[in-house]
């Protein structure tokens, strides 16, 4: 939960560059495909040393990464990485999902895919299983599967402006038939300092594919740079500092409030890096791993439920403007108390849930209105007719030898 806000940021707009960001980015990442460059990117320490001793040393040498969103995938989930690169990650998830898992690799480099999937083989021997496999595809773009994009184009070469047209055609019917992934079908997206490389003009379909491809209640991890002011047009207009995640950095403020606007919710800052990675014109620039979750949507129905926020702020809100106010018990519809109190979600840790005596069956319950924030009667939890009298305490903890007062 977050306090109370009293604005809204939008996301700041950026000035297209006057080159090719995608080809800036992807030759760089070539080259560090062929040898590893270590100002490529933020240095990333802390990864759990039990995870790095089955990778190989290349796939270490030539990671470019600025967190660890790793950490905090869980066993038997289903991850993609974003912009998988040499696959460190990738590798490392293999190990902490186990065999019930499956994990994913998105990278639209050609050099990068070679080198990630040379190590198929090999770590699957070492694990004992294969649950890992990498893709082509852009990262804004996971319906289309490149693989079977080019496989066309291959059989169709284009030689006129009608043949454009067949192959866009063609891209559509992938995307719709043959997803390189499908809409609900990911617990987890991570990424580690890939976003910051996609196009301005990207970004906004970019958080829009990481929530469909999300089920309800999945979650991405993001670790990414972000600057504490808008870069300036001459950081924006310098090729190597786009390739080099400084130019395509989100505003820090600005990073959250796009997950907002693509539907997320329970938006938290998991990492923020003390002091800047790298200060230009004055603008710091800074590793930071933001968590967000799908699923907040869906229709409101009264169950006579309630929450009681445990504090320590005397008030917050939630992203659909519900208020909670410290101590006090909070209606909610049955969706947004199974928001609250998901023991994988984000808010449980701060809430009291109170359940209803008599509960009240789904197919019977009314609409709730949640336009307007109450406070839930204890009356309506246990019942208008509850004159329940108890004084027997032999069976708790104020029998005696056990004082409670």
């Amino acid at each position: 939960m977050a306090e109370i806000a009293t604005n809204r940021l939008e996301t700041p707009s950026q000035t297209s560059p006057a080159y090719n960001v995608e080809q800036a980015v992807l030759q760089r990442y070539k080259a560090g495909a062929r040898q590893p460059e270590a100002a490529l990117c933020c240095p990333t320490d802390g990864y759990d040393s039990r995870y790095l001793e089955n990778l190989p040393s290349e796939i270490i040498e030539k990671d470019y990464g600025c967190g660890d969103p790793t950490r905090y995938v869980m066993t038997g989930e289903t991850v993609i990485d974003l912009g998988s690169g040499a696959g460190k990650n990738c590798y490392i998830l293999a190990q902490k999902v186990g065999a019930a898992g499956r994990v994913i690799g998105v990278d639209f480099n050609d050099e990068m895919l070679t080198l990630s999937r040379k190590y198929l083989d090999e770590m699957a021997e070492k694990l004992g299983y294969r649950n890992v496999q990498f893709v082509k595809g852009k990262i804004q773009d996971l319906a289309l599967n490149l693989d079977l994009a080019q496989v066309w184009l291959n059989q169709n070469p284009i030689k006129t402006i009608d043949q454009i047209a067949a192959f866009e055609a063609e891209c559509a019917r992938l995307r719709q038939e043959q997803p390189l992934i499908a809409s609900d079908s990911i617990d987890v997206v991570i990424s580690n300092c890939v976003l910051n490389l996609v196009r301005p003009q990207d970004k906004q379909q970019l958080f829009q594919e990481i929530y469909r491809v999300l089920k309800r209640g999945g979650r991405a991890v993001i670790s990414d740079i972000v600057c504490d002011e808008a870069p300036t047009p001459q950081i924006l207009n310098d090729p190597k500092l786009w390739s080099g995640c400084i130019a395509g950095a989100f505003r820090e403020d600005a990073f959250l409030h796009i997950f907002e606007q693509a539907g997320f919710y329970g938006i938290e800052i998991l990492v923020r890096q003390p002091e800047p990675w790298q200060v230009i014109d004055g603008i710091e620039f800074r590793s930071m791993t933001v968590q967000a979750f799908k699923g907040k949507e869906g229709p409101c129905w009264e169950r006579n439920q309630a929450v009681v926020y445990k504090g320590p702020w005397k008030a917050v809100q939630d992203d659909d403007g519900h208020t909670l106010y410290r101590g006090q018990r909070m209606a909610v519809c049955d969706k947004t108390f199974n928001l609250y109190t998901n023991p994988n979600g984000p808010y449980h840790r701060e809430m009291i849930p109170i359940h209803p005596y008599q509960e009240i069956p789904l197919e019977s319950a009314t609409v709730f209105d949640c336009t307007r924030d109450q406070i839930r009667s204890p009356r309506e939890t246990k019942g208008a007719e509850y004159r329940v009298t108890q004084t027997d305490t032999s069976n708790d903890g104020c029998s005696p030898g056990n004082s409670c007062c």
